[in-house]
């Protein structure tokens, strides 16, 4: 037996439902967008690249880098607005790390995603 129009349309509205929750709205898309935007940095890439491996401060990044300390501080201010980095203080040290695990593993799934061959 076939079911009904009236079954059909609740499961219609149900799952129009459950997709509507999954569907970005125009605001966290543009936030999205922005944040992949932000990542569009060679040397903000490159910085990250360190901090996935373990932390640093600003002149070590400097150097490792080929960049000077200023521009990397730069750059740091900038991924920790984005939330990418944050940061404690030793002495008259500040040494940088990613902000957590999300961070980490987006990082990680891009840097995979490139390194895989095509079929």
């Amino acid at each position: 037996m076939l079911p009904s129009n009236a079954n059909l349309s609740l499961i219609d509205n149900q799952i129009d439902q459950s997709i509507a929750t999954e569907i970005l709205t125009i605001e966290k898309s543009q936030r999205m967008a922005d944040f992949f935007s932000f990542l569009g940095d060679a040397n903000r890439l490159r910085i990250l690249s360190f901090l996935a491996t373990k932390e640093f401060c600003v002149s070590e990044l400097a150097a490792l880098l080929e960049m000077s300390e200023s521009a990397v501080s730069h750059q740091l201010r900038n991924l920790r607005a984005m939330r990418l980095v944050s940061y404690r203080k030793q002495g008259r040290n500040v040494f940088y790390r990613l902000h957590d695990n999300h961070i980490f593993h987006l990082y990680q799934a891009v840097a995979e995603h490139l390194d895989e061959k095509d079929d």
